[in-house]
């Protein structure tokens, strides 16, 4: 019979006008992997932070390895052996990969830190993760996978008898999530290391996890094997009915070309690339992770130099060199990164939603009932959750969170929208509709570059699929047609190109 080694019984978390946690039961067996799945808001993060010594139950009992868990820091979880990867990465920029690695605990000899012991074992721990970062490198000029990868060795260094990993590979590529898979089932089995996964790509959950346990509204839903519920009935049981078809049906897009991209050249990147967008459609940009599908669409918005190339917009050249030049000719780039990049988490929906078209609403002076009634359109078209647009965007859910991102560039009325991995980290309910949203967009004659790592979503959604490798576009499919076999073949140079 399995022991187990995490047993929660009857916790609550209370904040102010809010349950988050509600008379939760739920128990880990020694050496396994868990699956904690559920939309945002269900709980899932809430629970972690108890377990990680962040939050303190309001009512209930935690124990861990036989004896009560009363913890009053995250210090005090790691001595443990509690460790946790957040989903937001928790990495300073200017220290090396394995200052960071190691901080906190650095590595000494005669009271003195010792950098060569600290990089030759962030080395080892990168090279298990199949990376190929320096320990060397300042983590702020990583990308934003390898600083995942980073915040993951982190987590290993610990030496950790219960690992949590929140949303582990929402920015990794095929190749780095099965390294880490690897990494994991080594812990489990050669060291006994239990491990708690917190992920909404519900494949992947079924694919690595023993049992899945669902919460929805704080509550316990239930506990399954991955053999007893495909992803149909998972999804199912986190939002509390039947999500029907995930994709809304492609619609005809018109032919009237807006946006031409020729041969696009940025330093270290992008090399060559280019592209076209019709009105009303929707292209799908994929690529392994490096391959320069996030900085070709940031020179594009002019957020990135590029060396060379053209832009045209319905015809017309268009010198783009800023993200103000950007908005002028109705080009919207919304960020990968929504809380470093897209949001300022402690402004509220409505200075979110107008930040990036402020002179509309006058100068010197912000018309700020304008403001509001812009922000309370957007989020009830977008169908935002909220109390009310004066609410804080950080305590919003990922899905809203994400939306506010979008209704954010929106304001600014744009004729191309650029969306870079907008389902990122947040649930299938919430993903569902963000889909609906961008088939909505392009209902409305809005032209949309769609950058995503989930094959699924650009199959179901584009009518166009390009795929990038080394900083080309080396291959175009049609949507209703592509296969995931498709796109990995072209993205790995394995297949010749294919042009739609």
């Amino acid at each position: 019979m399995a022991e187990p080694i995490l047993t929660i019984n009857g916790v609550t978390k209370d904040y102010p006008a809010v349950r988050a946690v509600n008379n939760l039961t739920l128990s880990i067996n020694r050496g396994e992997a868990h699956g904690l799945i559920g939309e945002n808001g269900a709980g899932k993060s809430t629970l972690m932070k108890m377990l990680s010594g962040l939050e303190h139950p309001t009512a209930g009992s935690i124990t861990f390895d036989g004896k009560p868990l009363n913890l009053c820091t995250p210090a005090e979880a790691m001595k443990l052996g509690i460790a946790m990867i957040h989903q937001e990465l928790n990495l300073i920029g200017e220290l090396s990969v394995a200052d960071n690695i190691f901080l906190g605990r650095e590595r000494t000899t005669l009271g003195l830190v010792d950098r060569g012991s600290a990089e030759t074992a962030a080395l080892k721990l990168l090279n298990q993760l199949g990376s190929n970062v320096s320990p060397r490198t300042r983590v702020n000029r990583l990308s934003i996978a390898d600083q995942q990868l980073v915040e993951i060795a982190k987590a290993l260094s610990c030496e950790a008898r219960l690992l949590i990993m929140d949303e582990p590979t929402a920015v990794l590529s095929e190749r780095e999530t099965t390294a880490l898979f690897r990494v994991i089932n080594q812990m489990r089995l050669h060291q006994g290391v239990t491990i708690i996964y917190i992920s909404h790509i519900l494949p992947e959950v079924r694919r690595l996890c023993d049992r899945i346990t669902v919460l929805r509204d704080g509550q316990y839903v239930k506990t399954v094997e991955p053999r007893e519920a495909d992803d149909a009935e998972l999804a199912r049981l986190m939002v509390g009915r039947d999500l029907g078809d995930l994709f809304p049906q492609r619609a005809p897009h018109l032919p009237d070309t807006v946006l031409e991209v020729r041969n696009f050249f940025v330093d270290g990147w992008v090399r060559g690339a280019g592209l076209d967008l019709h009105r009303g459609e929707i292209v799908g940009l994929a690529g392994l992770v490096g391959s320069g599908r996030t900085e070709f669409a940031e020179a594009i918005a002019g957020l990135r130099k590029r060396r060379s190339g053209s832009v045209s917009i319905i015809g017309e050249p268009a010198d783009i060199r800023s993200p103000i030049d950007a908005i002028r000719h109705r080009i919207a780039y919304v960020s990968e990164d929504r809380k470093l990049r897209g949001l300022h988490l402690d402004l509220s929906i409505t200075e979110n939603s107008t930040l990036a078209n402020l002179p509309t609403y006058g100068f010197p002076l912000l018309n700020r009932s304008a403001r509001q009634a812009a922000a309370n359109q957007h989020a009830q078209k977008l169908g935002t959750r909220c109390s009310s647009v004066r609410q804080r965007v950080g305590s919003l859910s990922g899905g809203n969170q994400q939306k506010v991102a979008l209704a954010k560039w929106l304001d600014t009325k744009p004729n191309v929208l650029l969306l870079d991995e907008p389902t990122r980290g947040v649930d299938i309910g919430a993903k569902q509709e963000i889909y609906q949203l961008i088939h909505g967009l392009a209902a409305e004659g809005k032209s949309i570059l769609m950058i995503s790592s989930e094959m699924p979503e650009l199959i179901g959604l584009c009518h166009r699929i390009l795929v990038m490798r080394n900083g080309r576009i080396v291959g175009s499919l049609p949507g209703e047609r592509a296969t995931e076999s498709d796109i990995m073949h072209l993205a790995a140079g394995l297949r010749e190109n294919r042009v739609a």
